[in-house]
């Protein structure tokens, strides 16, 4: 495995859905981790993973994320967990790219605590 990857030298692949786009950063069995660049006006159709949880983390721009049937609006270092078995969409509403980190746990029980608020010192 490498120590280090150059992510502005790996080739955007066109996904299976129009208007996305990924740089895999890490493809393994139990998970993986990807760069993900979202163009303006699109939108992931709804969809589940029976096997996996997903997590976001937003880069640059304002993606909204509907987890369930909640809607959910981003802003850069917002970071978003879709469970296993729950449906989510991602979209870009917005006229300039969206930039997110995406990863994903396959077939692991884990129990994901959320970090409390605290006051900034």
């Amino acid at each position: 495995m490498e120590h280090k990857i150059e992510t502005d030298v790996l080739i955007w692949a066109t996904g299976k859905v129009k208007g996305f786009c990924s740089k895999e950063l890490i493809n393994q069995e139990t998970g993986s981790f990807k760069l993900i660049k979202i163009d303006p006006h699109s939108t992931y159709p709804e969809h589940v993973h029976p096997d996996k949880i997903e997590y976001v983390f937003v880069m640059e721009g304002n993606p909204e994320f509907v987890i369930d049937t909640a809607l959910h609006k981003s802003k850069p270092g917002d970071f978003f967990i879709f469970p296993q078995k729950v449906k989510h969409t991602i979209s870009n509403r917005y006229d300039a790219d969206c930039i997110i980190l995406a990863g994903s746990l396959k077939n692991t029980e884990v129990e994901l605590t959320m970090a409390r608020k605290r006051p900034h010192l």
